[in-house]
């Protein structure tokens, strides 16, 4: 039955980049702050003190594992919030489509309003590259902010940061880094060189609903919400001291997570040659991380494929999770290989959790189901 303690004992889970299951250590440390930590970490009394030191702790966590210092760490409700934060006020973006929705919404409404914004195109590799920074940066007024994630959601791509840094600083720009798809997961070389960086707490097996962006010195974001003062003012609303005590244990998990997810790659080659076979890698000639594919299956929409794969007990998508629900096709792979791969395509996200017995369930089920389209086709002409 869908939904029983048996079905999720035998479920495939291969959909770690929409989220991640909450770690044992996190949901312990939730339990234990919300008998202590509950009230409001804005008042001055006892309890008020204790749910503030909570929310301090977390800071300092997520802001050493950023290689930030704890000031600039400023709490939001995920990624999302911390993207349109750090695009908020910004004279002048530019971005690309294969970013993910948090951005590229926030740059058609400014577009929309009359401000500059460039869109950066990539090629089929799905590459945002600096020469194409810096052609889209001329002319901008100063202050304009460059956004572009670490690694793609979809398709696992790493931007080569460390360029592009360097485009935008001699531009006198800012670049703001969406690494909620990196940290954790891959080493902070890859992914440490924005101005901002945004965080999302249940990417790193922490619990939905909080996140944070990360500045620098300096820089104050226009605030995108308006209340209090918490958070400096740039967020304000109470802040939640229970999900900020899972925060910081996935934040201190996650200064090691690179080595746990490196031993993914060979488990995702293996799905690569095997699935090649029957299609086509979307991305496949750029570095990427090791633990996510996106393939295409010509004649075969991903949304329905992903969905007879959930019958079969095996959990993967289809695109973008802020996306699902829709009938759109991925953007992503609209924008890097055109319309008719994008609608065939599906993601594929493995986690620290994931086993050869789980690659070898999806490689057994997926040949079958293909052919079965194929059938079908056949059956209907």
């Amino acid at each position: 039955m869908t939904g029983s303690s048996s079905d999720a004992r035998n479920r495939v889970y291969l959909d770690w980049n929409a989220t991640t299951p909450p770690h044992p250590a996190v949901l312990a440390a939730m339990a234990e702050a919300a008998h202590f930590g509950w009230a409001n970490p804005a008042s001055v009394h006892a309890p008020g003190r204790r749910a503030r030191a909570l929310v301090e702790d977390a800071r300092a966590a997520v802001g050493r594992l950023a290689g930030r210092s704890e000031r600039d760490v400023v709490f939001t409700s995920g990624g999302t919030e911390a993207n349109n934060l750090a695009l908020s006020g910004a004279p002048a973006v530019v971005t690309s489509r294969v970013e993910h929705p948090s951005i590229t919404r926030v740059a058609e409404a400014a577009e929309e309003r009359g401000a500059p914004v460039r869109w950066i195109r990539v090629g089929e590799s799905g590459l945002v590259e600096p020469g194409a920074v810096a052609d889209a940066l001329a002319g901008l007024p100063a202050g304009a902010v460059v956004a572009v994630s670490a690694v793609n959601h979809e398709t696992g791509v790493i931007a080569p940061l460390a360029e592009i840094a360097t485009v935008v600083l001699r531009a006198g720009a800012r670049l703001h880094v969406d690494a909620v798809q990196a940290i954790g997961r891959l080493p902070s070389a890859l992914w440490q060189w924005g101005a901002t960086l945004s965080v999302a707490a249940h990417k790193l097996r922490g619990p939905k609903g909080i996140g944070a962006l990360v500045t620098e010195p300096g820089f104050v974001p226009a605030p995108v919400l308006r209340g209090g003062s918490q958070e400096r003012g740039l967020r304000p609303g109470t802040v939640d001291a229970v999900a900020l005590a899972g925060f910081r244990i996935a934040a201190e998990r996650a200064e090691d997570g690179a080595g746990r997810y490196a031993r993914l790659g060979p488990l995702r080659d293996r799905l690569e040659r095997e699935l090649g076979k029957l299609g086509r890698v979307n991305g496949a000639g750029a570095p990427r991380a090791p633990h996510v594919t996106n393939l295409s299956f010509d004649g075969v929409r991903g949304d329905e494929l992903a969905a007879a794969l959930d019958l079969e007990g095996i959990s993967v998508s289809s695109g973008s999770a802020c996306t699902a629900g829709t009938s759109e096709p991925s953007p992503v792979i609209r924008a890097m290989l055109g319309l008719e791969r994008a609608r065939s395509a599906l993601r594929v996200s493995l986690g620290e959790e994931s086993s050869e017995a789980d690659i070898e369930r999806l490689l057994a089920v997926v040949p079958v189901l293909l052919a079965r389209t194929v059938e079908r086709r056949s059956s209907a002409s």
